[in-house]
């Protein structure tokens, strides 16, 4: 557990560099094409800023664009009652609850660190999910919160966003700018990157979502020592498979499964695995257990 939190880190600072050096790497083109370097000042600074920005308020965005609401010890006594017990069993600080008022079965945990984290589970989630299941739902959030899986998220959520702002910002540069050098290979090499460099922000960001659901199952089981508990509200989630009714793509990594409509695309490029094989998983190693 200790060397997933520790990978979990050293995968931030890499993808940190990682996206740093694509977008200087843009400003730098930009800059050579229209021989002004201030334009890379500007979008490495700029993105710089709105990264920063994104990372400290992302998780509150995410919370506002999902449309939960913070919740009490009395407004779900059980709900709150399973967290509590499961930050105490990993000794983590208490995190913020929120519910979503949607029937379809979903949760989420999002936060810059423990002390800043926040779980978010959907009405339908509570409605068909017994005790048990939903222990297993909420240790698999809680993970995220203990290996530090949220701090990718929201690093990943920044980095991606700025990669597409720089890429905006670039291409109105490109189609409105008046210059004679419109046509050079440069130019058709500007054009190039900045289709090339959203794909492979994409590309890490999928890479490091699936196998981030992958661990947080088998961390979840550690807490809970319940492998089929697990394995259940996986199957429950997938019999009542629906997508929410408030969807929207730059969060769909953050949530326990698939919450965008189902379809080619969705398969080819979706952050989760799919539910037979995390399933599949979880049974095969318990039976190795």
């Amino acid at each position: 557990m200790y060397k997933a939190i520790a990978a979990n880190k050293r995968n931030t600072i890499l993808m940190v560099i990682v996206f740093v050096v694509i977008i200087g790497a843009l400003g730098i083109l930009a800059a050579s094409i229209y021989h002004d370097w201030t334009i890379a000042a500007w979008v490495i600074g700029g993105a710089t800023a709105y990264a920063l920005f994104e990372y400290f308020t992302a998780s509150h965005i995410a919370m506002a664009i999902s449309g939960g609401h913070q919740i009490e010890k009395k407004d779900a006594p059980e709900l709150y009652r399973v967290v509590e017990n499961l930050t105490i069993a990993t000794g983590l600080p208490m995190p913020k609850i929120y519910v979503i008022d949607d029937p379809a079965p979903n949760a989420f945990s999002t936060g810059r660190n423990p002390q800043h984290a926040m779980v978010a589970v959907t009405t339908g989630l509570l409605e068909v999910m017994d005790k048990r299941q939903l222990e297993a739902v909420m240790a698999h959030e809680i993970s995220h919160v203990q290996n530090y899986d949220i701090l990718i998220s929201m690093v990943v959520f920044g980095l991606v966003s700025a990669i597409g702002m720089v890429c905006d910002y670039m291409l109105r540069v490109f189609v409105w700018g008046r210059s004679s050098r419109d046509s050079s290979p440069l130019m058709i090499i500007g054009l190039a990157a900045m289709v090339i460099a959203p794909l492979v922000a994409l590309v890490v960001r999928l890479a490091l979502s699936r196998q981030r659901e992958y661990l947080a199952d088998a961390s979840g089981v550690l807490i809970t020592r319940d492998s089929e508990g697990m394995a259940l509200a996986l199957e429950s989630l997938k019999l009542h498979d629906q997508p929410l009714r408030r969807q929207n793509a730059s969060i769909e990594h953050l949530y326990l499964t698939n919450p965008l409509q189902k379809g080619f695309m969705s398969r080819l490029f979706g952050t989760h695995p799919p539910l037979d094989e995390r399933i599949k998983r979880l049974r095969a190693n318990a039976v190795k257990m």
